[in-house]
């Protein structure tokens, strides 16, 4: 028995009903996985902007710095043969012009830091060669801070879109976790600093889009890389 067309045209306008293609709609669905993130011009402009004062800063360090060896103390180490090596080139560098070597060591640090950079494990060990355990691990625990601080307001700018697309099931994990921690979250973000839970650029990355108040995330940062600091700085300090 076939069925009346009014009949029919009302079931297809039911199911039409459960399908909201508004961009309203659209801008609520959680971006498909796999799915490359997709910045406004806002957004890739002030990224770019960042990235050109973190260059031009560097750039202005290194210009005014002493010119002596140059060529010789302008790389960045990637293994600990290349520390050792590296040690050696700049130790008289560093002692005679010690301010102008932390300047530029520290914008190199903060700036890998920040756009996620591999390498400052290295950064860390040649700065322990350098100064030893207490100025160095000092060192270390500073520009790491200030790098995952900066990395923090980075994301906070542009970074929602990437962190959906590079860690979708840890960015929802960390972010039920964080909900179910309100009261204690300095508590749980100096577990996950101390431990390998989670990694550290993930954790830069995320928190700002998992709402952590600035506040909690720089104390748990400066406090919760101290261990590690002191371990990486004491592997090859100096005597």
């Amino acid at each position: 028995m076939p069925f009346p067309r009014r009949d029919i045209e009302a079931a297809g306008a039911g199911a039409g009903a459960g399908q909201d293609d508004s961009p309203a709609a659209k801008k609520g669905k959680p971006e498909a996985a796999g799915a490359r993130p997709a910045l406004t011009r806002t957004e890739a402009v002030a990224a770019a902007s960042v990235l050109v004062l973190f260059l031009v800063g560097i750039f202005c360090v290194f210009r005014a710095a002493p010119r002596r060896e140059f060529d010789q103390i302008l790389r960045l180490p990637r293994s600990l043969a290349d520390v050792r090596l590296l040690k050696d080139n700049l130790a008289v560098y560093a002692r005679d012009y010690q301010a102008n070597f932390i300047l530029g060591y520290c914008s190199i640090y903060i700036f890998m830091q920040t756009f996620m950079i591999p390498g400052t494990i290295f950064m860390s060990l040649l700065a322990g060669a350098l100064f030893g355990v207490v100025k160095g691990g000092i060192l270390v625990v500073f520009t790491a801070t200030a790098g995952a601080s900066s990395c923090y307001f980075l994301s906070k700018l542009i970074g929602r879109p990437l962190v959906s697309w590079l860690w979708p099931e840890k960015l929802r994990y960390f972010q039920s976790e964080i909900g179910k921690r309100k009261e204690k979250l300095l508590n749980y973000m100096l577990f996950l600093r101390i431990t390998p839970t989670l990694p550290n650029t993930f954790i830069n990355m995320a928190s700002p889009i998992v709402d952590i108040p600035f506040h909690i995330f720089f104390a748990a940062t400066l406090i919760g890389l101290i261990p590690a600091s002191y371990i990486t700085v004491k592997v090859i300090s100096s005597p």
